[in-house]
């Protein structure tokens, strides 16, 4: 009884130190500057070049994206007539790729790599703020759900593509 009664008195002292870093794991973009001038942001549908046969890639792209920046609100999101910057995005290729052969030479494990150009553009003074190319990645299940599993996939490495496009825009002044 007494043994456990410590173990508790320890968790708790542990969880209480922790607390104040778990609680920091939480970020936001709260604070950047954005390009003088720049407080409203307009973003047109992603165009697909990738060839990749996922008709609903650019749309799934642009509402992730268009999502990200009005929950940030670091800027306005605006229609085109109204903003200050813009931002536009091309896929320019999809990849699908082994990740992991288990026994048996079959393919476990997958992984889409999403490759774009993004351009910041300050419709104000008709000049590009930078333009760069982002990849990133999303890996999925391969063994078991065919296309609905690759599409899993589709959606992981457009979450973190359009992560890494809103750092981009509002920290890179």
């Amino acid at each position: 009884m007494e043994g456990s009664i410590i173990r508790i008195k320890v968790f708790l002292t542990l969880s209480l130190l922790l607390l104040p870093f778990l609680n920091g794991c939480n970020y936001s973009f709260k604070g950047a500057s954005p390009p003088e001038g720049i407080k409203t942001i307009f973003i047109p549908t992603v165009k697909d070049n990738s060839g990749f046969g996922l008709p609903t890639l650019a749309d799934n792209m642009t509402v992730t994206l268009k999502n990200k920046f009005i929950k940030d609100n670091t800027l306005e999101y605006a229609e085109k007539v109204n903003a200050d910057g813009q931002i536009t995005c091309t896929v320019n290729s999809v990849t699908d790729e082994v990740l992991v052969v288990s026994g048996g030479d079959q393919v476990s494990k997958r992984k889409i790599i999403i490759n774009t150009t993004v351009e910041f553009y300050n419709l104000k003074k008709d000049k590009v703020i930078w333009k760069k190319d982002i990849s990133n990645f999303g890996e999925y299940d391969s063994s078991t759900g065919g296309f609905s599993k690759r599409d899993e996939g589709v959606a992981l490495a457009i979450d973190k593509i359009t992560d890494d496009i809103l750092l981009d825009v509002i920290s890179n002044w």
